[in-house]
């Protein structure tokens, strides 16, 4: 059986349908699920991040209105994201997280996908320790990222 957070994902996942933005309550939506509304907060938190594509933007009053916008390459979605969403340092899970946000916005291509994971895969990184190996790992998510892009939008590999 789902728990309560993969329903509401769900749920908004089927809301926002092939729109780029919806429109919610989230009293409202804690009423119809029957929970309280810091539950909606949390999968809003953590199931519609800038690593997977959306940006939440919250309206204080009114009912506690929240819009969900899904982001595309136009949107500058990838400039974004190599500028301040990778930081200095980056597990690999989120390294994952990312290049399958990428994969899925047709970014980069799913064999791309495969190689960037596993080229910064903790077996990869050997002879770092855990601090030492994410700081290697943002720098070579960064150099790759840009050379994807920088490919994709007719420039020059460097």
């Amino acid at each position: 059986m789902a728990n309560i957070s993969d329903v509401i994902e769900n749920f908004l996942l089927g809301l926002m349908g092939e729109e780029n933005s919806i429109l919610i309550s989230r009293n409202e939506l804690a009423q119809y699920f029957n929970c309280a509304p810091s539950q909606i907060n949390y999968v809003l938190s953590t199931r519609f991040t800038l690593d997977k594509g959306y940006c939440v933007e919250s309206r204080r009053g009114g009912g506690g209105y929240v819009t969900l916008e899904k982001l595309s390459d136009e949107d500058g979605y990838i400039a974004e994201l190599l500028k301040n969403s990778i930081g200095d340092k980056i597990s690999h899970q989120r390294v994952c997280q990312i290049c399958d946000r990428l994969k899925n916005n047709g970014a980069i291509t799913q064999r791309e996908c495969v190689i960037i994971k596993n080229m910064l895969s903790d077996k990869a990184i050997v002879s770092y320790d855990k601090l030492s190996k994410e700081a290697v790992r943002a720098g070579i998510f960064k150099s790759v990222l840009t050379l994807l892009v920088k490919s994709d939008f007719g420039g020059e590999h460097q």
